[in-house]
C-alpha cells in the first residue's frame, strides 16, 4: 500500500526525466500495441465507409422536416 502519494508521484516525475525520448522506440511500441489490438480484435476488419450511402439517406429522412 502507497502511504506517501506525493513521494511517489516525485519519483516518477524524476524517473521521467531521466529517461531519454527514442523516437524509435516509441513508434515500434506503437506498430506492436496496435497489432495486438487487431489481433485481439478490437478493430474490425470491414471497410468504415461500408453503408455511409443508407445511413445519409435515412439520416436525411428523419431530419427533414416537411411543411405543407
Amino acid at each position: 500500500m502507497i502511504k506517501d502519494k506525493v513521494l511517489l508521484e516525485q519519483w516518477y516525475k524524476s524517473q521521467l526525466r531521466k529517461e531519454a525520448l527514442d523516437f524509435s522506440r516509441n513508434l515500434r511500441l506503437l506498430e506492436a500495441m496496435y497489432e495486438e489490438a487487431r489481433m485481439l480484435g478490437a478493430f474490425s476488419a470491414r471497410d468504415e465507409l461500408e453503408g455511409l450511402e443508407r445511413k445519409i439517406h435515412l439520416a436525411k429522412a428523419v431530419n427533414v422536416s416537411k411543411t405543407d
